[in-house]
């Protein structure tokens, strides 16, 4: 049975009519939230694992429902997907597919979970990646400030305090000042991470579910060290992004000295 997007909407019910086509414009998100469909699949695949496991599902029923989420991950990845602004978010508009693909099954899966505590884990996972490629990308960073220091070690240049000219110093001791800001930014990453590893899924919209969900298990399956303890805090909670982008801006300030103030100087040395 294929739903249309009207009847994909979890509060269609109360309406009589269709959604206004500029209201949906105004309230989907999917501009933004598309980027998150690898993580919203990553999420579900386990989530459907789980129910089977609580007896939800069936093992048949979950083989299905993972055959097609896989089926709409490719289709988004290679750019065949049509996103509507009818589905609102992410998570509708694969659900709403997935639906399409494999029948009336495609319903179960959002059994014991909320967009709420989805998008809260789509978000951890998201941020996670990201994190975790910025931590490598802030070691190779590091290695190429220490790479010029050592091809330009008699290079010798003004250092500054107080915005004026003060003793001269190595251009390489300038740079490798650098390496100790990213190795600080890396620290407070690291630290963010931890904070961002916890497992939200679970706590439904905001006071958990009444199915034998075991939470450990869909943790252990998205590689969580640890689950969030209390729902209405794992369903609000923002703070490890607030967290994470105060970590970014240090991470930018220290780039932008490293790049810019050299260049500038050398710009100035050969004028």
């Amino acid at each position: 049975m294929k739903r249309k997007p009207e009847q994909s909407k979890p509060w269609a019910g109360r309406f009589r009519g269709k959604t206004d086509p500029q209201v949906e414009m105004f309230t989907s998100s999917l501009t933004i939230d598309r980027r998150l469909f690898r993580h919203d699949i990553a999420g579900s695949i386990a989530h459907c694992r789980t129910l089977e496991r609580a007896g939800v599902l069936t093992r048949r029923e979950a083989d299905k429902l993972v055959a097609g989420l896989k089926q709409v991950e490719k289709e988004i990845a290679d750019g065949r997907f049509r996103f509507t602004a009818a589905h609102e978010d992410i998570h509708m508009a694969i659900e709403a597919r997935l639906t399409d693909l494999v029948g009336e099954v495609g319903g179960k899966l959002h059994t014991g979970r909320s967009r709420n505590d989805q998008v809260a884990l789509d978000l951890r996972l998201y941020l996670r990646d990201a994190v975790k490629d910025l931590l490598v990308g802030l070691r190779r960073f590091q290695e190429s400030l220490v790479t010029l220091a050592r091809r330009e070690l008699s290079v010798v240049m003004p250092g500054y305090t107080h915005m004026q000219r003060a003793q001269p110093v190595l251009f390489a001791h300038h740079l490798l000042a650098y390496v100790e800001m990213a190795e600080r930014d890396k620290g407070r990453l690291r630290d963010a991470l931890r904070r961002i590893n916890v497992m939200p899924l679970g706590s439904g919209a905001l006071a958990g579910t009444n199915y034998p969900l075991d939470r450990e298990y869909t943790a252990r399956l998205l590689a969580f060290p640890s689950v969030s303890q209390n729902s209405l805090d794992a369903v609000s909670d923002r703070d490890f992004v607030v967290e994470t982008l105060a970590a970014l801006a240090l991470v930018m300030a220290h780039a932008a000295g490293a790049l810019v103030v050299p260049g500038i100087w050398v710009r100035r040395v050969a004028g």
